[in-house]
């Protein structure tokens, strides 16, 4: 299951010097550590209490993560953010600051979900429009290109997006780190949204029945 994320909004019922209890794996935003180290306000974990026989933390925890050479660095700081929250990850590329092309790593960050290597994906670039446009080529994809919470939350409750494009040209990393933990925690909440992604995938089916080979007429 998703991590919970603390915001700074959440420390405003909390009284200056108090204490907040939260469950451990819960991603405190920098905001909010900012906020409570302000008012002094201490932050404290729960000791975790794993139910009898829990199993080993499933495949859902595992993201698919590659970027060209523009968003190399950004790449390497969310990998270890996707590790000090407890997910896995697969870094498909690149490995340096070299020039490649994008749309090669959002193929393969997009061939992996389809495939069910990971269950999610987080493509990076530039600007981050360009990789969100070769995913979305890819059956099965759904790449949404996030620069906010908002958007970030919209893409995940409303449309079942399973890969987040980010421009690290175009935001800084911490709002890359925000953008990515509220990714990360929002459900698809279903409902009406569900007939709206099915007809996404109705249109895909359908064109992709139609495509023909290059050189046919």
């Amino acid at each position: 299951m998703p991590k919970t994320v603390l915001t700074a909004r959440d420390l405003e019922s909390t009284p200056p010097g108090g204490e907040l209890l939260v469950p451990r794996g819960t991603i405190v935003t920098a905001l909010a550590a900012e906020a409570a180290a302000g008012r002094g306000i201490t932050i404290r974990f729960e000791d975790p209490k794993p139910a009898p026989g829990s199993a080993v933390p499933p495949a859902s925890r595992t993201i698919a993560i590659a970027a060209d050479h523009g968003g190399f660095d950004l790449k390497e700081q969310l990998k270890s953010y996707l590790r000090e929250w407890g997910y896995t990850f697969l870094d498909l590329g690149t490995s340096s600051r070299d020039a490649v092309d994008y749309p090669d790593f959002a193929e393969a960050v997009a061939n992996a979900i389809v495939r069910g290597d990971a269950s999610l994906g987080i493509i990076i670039d530039s600007a981050g429009i360009g990789s969100s446009i070769a995913a979305n080529k890819v059956p099965g994809a759904r790449a949404a290109l996030c620069y906010d919470r908002a958007t970030a939350r919209n893409s995940r409750e409303h449309n079942d997006a399973n890969i987040l494009s980010l421009g690290a040209k175009l935001i800084a990393p911490e709002a890359a780190r925000e953008i990515l933990a509220v990714w990360l925690q929002t459900p698809f909440a279903g409902g009406r949204h569900l007939k709206r992604v099915d007809k996404i995938r109705a249109i895909e089916a359908r064109h992709s029945k139609s495509a023909k080979p290059a050189g046919q007429s």
